[in-house]
C-alpha cells in the first residue's frame, strides 16, 4: 500500500506498508531468496495491497514466493525505515510462523524475476550467517540485508529454544 507524504528534514516520503516473516520448517530449515542481480538474500514477504490486512498479505506473499502455506504466526514488531535516497517510508509487520504445508513452486513477479529472485532453503543459522555475509550492490539491497539481520535475531531470540 502506498501513497501518502509524511515530511520528516524537508524530504516528502513515500509510504508503503509491508508484511515479512521468518518461516520456518519440521527441519529448522528458513526459506531465503536470493537476489542474484544484487547479490543478497531476503525474507518472504512484501507490500500490502489495498483492502488487505498485514497478515492477508503476508499469507499471499509467503505463498507466492515460497509457495508455502504458514501456521502459527506470531508477532514479533515492526521495523520503520526512512529510504532518504528514493524517498521511501517503507513499514515493515513482521512475523514468525511454521510451515503448515508446501504447495507450489514460487510464482515470482516480473520485477524479482529481473532481479534473479532463487528461492534457497537452509536452517536457521546458516540462514542469519549468509545474509551477514551479503554485499548488497544496491542501495536497497543494504536496507533489506539490515532489516532482515535483525529480523532474524528477534525471531531467534523470541523463537528458537
Amino acid at each position: 500500500m502506498t501513497g501518502g507524504g509524511y515530511n520528516r528534514s524537508n524530504i516528502c516520503y513515500n509510504l508503503r506498508k509491508a508484511a515479512r516473516a521468518v518461516i520456518i520448517d519440521k527441519d529448522n530449515q528458513v526459506p531465503l531468496l536470493f537476489a542474484s542481480k544484487y547479490n543478497y538474500h531476503k525474507l518472504p514477504g512484501g507490500g500490502i495491497e489495498n483492502n488487505e490486512t498485514a497478515l492477508e498479505a503476508l499469507r499471499r506473499e509467503v505463498l507466492e514466493e515460497a509457495g508455502v502455506c504458514i501456521k502459527s504466526i506470531k508477532d514479533i514488531g515492526v521495523i520503520i525505515e526512512y529510504r532518504d535516497k528514493i524517498k521511501l517510508l517503507q513499514i515493515s509487520y513482521c512475523y514468525f510462523a511454521r510451515i503448515d504445508k508446501f504447495i507450489k513452486k514460487p510464482s515470482f513477479t516480473k520485477k524479482e524475476l529481473s532481479d534473479g529472485f532463487e528461492l534457497k532453503w537452509m536452517d536457521f543459522d546458516k540462514a542469519i550467517n549468509t545474509i551477514k555475509k551479503d554485499k548488497p550492490s544496491n542501495y536497497t539491497g543494504v536496507f533489506i540485508q539490515k532489516r532482515d539481520l535483525t529480523l532474524l535475531a528477534e525471531a531467534k531470540a523470541k523463537f528458537q529454544n
